[in-house]
């Protein structure tokens, strides 16, 4: 990739785009009919291979523009404070606030991490994701809070990564669910785009469905809610969301997955990452990192015991 290449990774926000629409909104001092005729002359490349101007985005597209500008997609630095739980010359472990998106979109571009994580570190973060990812190794859903890896630099990143691909590396969240569990179990459903909200992910029992499995382990149980605590052992667009939502117990508030009737208001799903485990890079050092439930799990679990108590 030259320097004066532009380079994006598509997530689930645009995926069903058409690139020619993607791109003139991502690039806004392009014409969308100048953007089809770098299609057409092959200067805009998806997974370096030519494409048409009318080819629909799928989830991780890696997207080559060729020779333009880096002032036209940029991400500006702001100035906003990071929780920083752990840190060395390579990475570091952030813990993101609810109410954040993890990295920009293509509708917005500001008060995200990585804005917050460019004004702090300027360059020096990985761009191995393209511009809008810089640094950025997994993402968590804007109303999801918690622990969230980040890489200074592409070996650091490619390092890290491996660990995600291969299951090494350990992520575990902490959730309140409507109903009651009995016991713990393991959730193997498989997940892909709903078919008629592209909004959302569902369990897809056909080829288009990726393999999914989660770990569920009761900590505690009231009356209409369990809490729980769930290990990803894929990492898909909203798996845990999904999954709870799946076996009739979405995650407490999540109201795109069906909570319904909000008991105690919060910012949406009460769902934390929580724990992390993973190896320094680059040797064979144990980092593992645990954060305390944030303040949405504090408050739904204080408003289930006084009604456990009321009703005792």
């Amino acid at each position: 990739m030259n320097p004066t290449d532009t380079k994006f990774i598509i997530d689930y926000n645009d995926e069903g785009k058409r690139i020619d629409s993607f791109l003139s909104e991502a690039i806004s001092d392009i014409s969308r009919s100048k953007i089809q005729n770098a299609i057409k002359n092959k200067k805009i490349l998806v997974n370096n291979t030519p494409i048409k101007p009318s080819y629909s985005l799928k989830e991780n597209d890696i997207i080559i523009c060729q020779d333009f500008s880096s002032e036209l997609y940029y991400i500006p630095p702001q100035n906003i404070p990071l929780d920083i739980v752990y840190e060395d010359e390579n990475m570091l472990v952030v813990n993101k606030p609810s109410g954040m998106l993890t990295h920009p979109t293509t509708t917005e571009k500001e008060n995200t991490l990585v804005n917050a994580l460019k004004y702090k570190y300027g360059e020096n973060l990985s761009d191995i994701n393209g511009e809008f990812r810089r640094g950025i190794l997994h993402r968590l859903d804007r109303n999801t809070s918690g622990l969230l890896m980040v890489a200074k630099n592409n070996r650091a990143h490619e390092f890290l990564a491996n660990q995600i691909k291969e299951k090494t590396a350990i992520r575990k969240y902490l959730a309140v669910v409507k109903g009651g569990i009995d016991e713990d179990m393991i959730l193997n459903y498989p997940i892909g785009r709903h078919k008629t909200q592209p909004q959302k992910m569902d369990v897809v029992f056909d080829e288009k469905g990726k393999p999914s499995l989660t770990e569920l382990k009761v900590l505690e149980k009231f009356k209409d809610a369990t809490f729980v605590e769930l290990t990803l052992r894929t990492g898909r667009t909203h798996q845990i969301r999904v999954h709870l939502s799946h076996i009739g117990h979405p995650v407490y508030n999540d109201t795109l997955y069906g909570f319904g009737k909000i008991k105690i208001k919060t910012e949406e799903q009460v769902l934390e990452a929580y724990k992390l485990k993973f190896t320094k890079p680059f040797g064979d050092e144990i980092i593992e990192l645990e954060i305390p439930e944030d303040e949405k799990i504090l408050r739904v679990l204080k408003f289930l015991k006084q009604n456990e108590l009321k009703e005792s």
